[in-house]
């Protein structure tokens, strides 16, 4: 099954994601993480990836493309794969088509409001723990007690900026996506778990 998830910064992309991956045995793939990794591991790549992140950016499309490509060739991809975080524009979509097919985009649909509360509330740790201030109140870290920090690409006016940038470059995808019959859209508002139940409900009548 090759999955690609669209939906506003906050939407839960990669919570669902997650519950997927485990569900159909198949890796689930976060552009934004890979631009981490790059980051973490001091590559030109990561440094200018981050440069347009923290601004609320698009990373230019010829770097992602390759980037995504690259991923895409490694083994583990062979039965599946859900992409998250690409493609964000219409060049991309196209750019995707090159190199492999899909079988359903599935667009995570939430109401603005509950999208800059889920990200401004969110705080990290180094250790890799991530938190929400809407249901942990400590600024510490429950698992290893270091202090909890916000990302720059969390703050509430970064993310009011993010949704702008999403309307205006991502949301024409799901025209796109739509005609050509891959679409499926769910309610992201409720929980994980119902918004799984949700999927599942929408491609059994796919």
């Amino acid at each position: 099954m090759k999955f690609v998830l669209l939906g506003a910064p906050g939407a839960g992309k990669g919570s669902q994601a997650a519950v997927m991956a485990d569900y159909y045995k198949i890796p689930h793939i976060s552009t934004g993480d890979v631009f981490r990794a790059h980051l973490k591991a001091g590559t030109e790549i990561g440094v200018l990836a981050k440069s347009y992140m923290d601004k609320g950016l698009l990373v230019p499309d010829d770097v992602v493309d390759k980037i995504v490509e690259q991923r895409l060739a490694e083994s583990d991809c062979v039965r599946g794969f859900i992409l998250d975080g690409y493609p964000r524009t219409i060049p991309q979509a196209e750019a995707l088509s090159t190199v492999t097919d899909l079988d359903y985009v599935v667009d995570i649909v939430v109401a603005n409001d509950i999208v800059i509360k889920r990200i401004s509330g969110r705080r990290m740790c180094m250790c890799g723990a991530t938190y929400n201030t809407n249901s942990y109140n400590s600024p510490l870290c429950e698992k290893c007690g270091k202090q909890l920090y916000q990302r720059e690409d969390d703050k509430k006016e970064t993310v009011l900026k993010r949704l702008e940038v999403y309307e205006k470059n991502t949301a024409p995808l799901i025209e796109y996506y739509q005609e050509k019959g891959l679409l499926i859209q769910i309610d992201g508002g409720e929980s994980v778990e119902k918004t799984f139940e949700n999927l599942q409900k929408a491609l059994a009548t796919k």
